[in-house]
């Protein structure tokens, strides 16, 4: 769902330094230990592994870290959002990525479902490519249709669950108070991703406000597509390098 941009303010050097931002931020990442490692630091998987008992608040406050850290996800959620310009489409949106990540990590852990950890964050990967070429419109002009935005946000919800399920079933989890600690990292997941919303959103409206934001646009969505290939390519590699 692409709107067309709101008339905005002169603004050039706001809107260079933003898509510099994004730049920066996509060429660190591709550089940063974060890619090769993207999971629970030590000492978070010390005390899921140690945890007996409900232990609501540090599990909920270990769902917002990680998702607040989960640049797979946000990567996603920016390029959901980038041309949505009403709070109520935001919501929409990102109510049905909430509610398709939320099942299936309910579901991946408390079920004990396998699935491939790097097949899975491969698909993540093709995600955010898929959103890009989506703000470009792509599909639009390659194929003469446009694909329910919608369902794809859902359908790609349930496959960053799972994401998130291959992280926690990498632990021996305690079975006492497993399903109400599962609960709260569900919770912590959907705070620390508001909270990462608000930031991005904050950005993106100032970006937007420039005259120059629908140039840059395209820019930004062929870095975000860049991205995208980028996490894919190395989940591919892992998925067969790794026996």
């Amino acid at each position: 769902m692409n709107h067309m941009p709101f008339p905005r303010r002169t603004g050039v050097g706001v809107g260079v330094r933003w898509l510099y931002l994004l730049g920066a931020a996509l060429v660190g990442l591709m550089f940063s230990p974060l890619l090769f490692a993207h999971g629970v630091e030590a000492g978070d998987a010390t005390f899921i592994e140690q945890a007996s008992g409900a232990q609501l608040l540090p599990f909920i406050y270990l769902g917002a870290k990680h998702m607040v850290t989960g640049y797979d996800h946000l990567l996603f959620l920016a390029g959901v959002i980038f041309f949505l310009y009403r709070m109520k489409d935001v919501g929409i949106y990102v109510t049905l990525f909430a509610v398709g990540h939320s099942v299936t990590l309910l579901y991946g852990v408390l079920s004990e479902t396998n699935v491939n950890a790097y097949m899975v964050d491969a698909i993540i990967g093709f995600s955010v490519v898929y959103k890009a070429l989506d703000n470009l419109g792509a599909f639009r002009r390659w194929f003469g249709f446009q694909p329910n935005t919608k369902a794809a946000v859902l359908i790609f919800g349930f496959f960053h669950g799972f994401g998130l399920a291959t992280k926690l079933q990498d632990f021996t989890l305690a079975e006492d108070g497993l399903v109400a600690n599962i609960l709260a990292f569900n919770v912590g997941v959907e705070i620390g991703q508001l909270m990462a919303l608000g930031i991005i959103l904050i950005a993106m409206n100032f970006w937007r406000r420039t005259d120059v934001f629908p140039r840059q646009a395209l820019a930004a969505n062929v870095l975000l597509m860049s991205a995208g290939f980028m996490l894919m390519g190395y989940q591919l590699t892992g998925l067969y390098t790794v026996s």
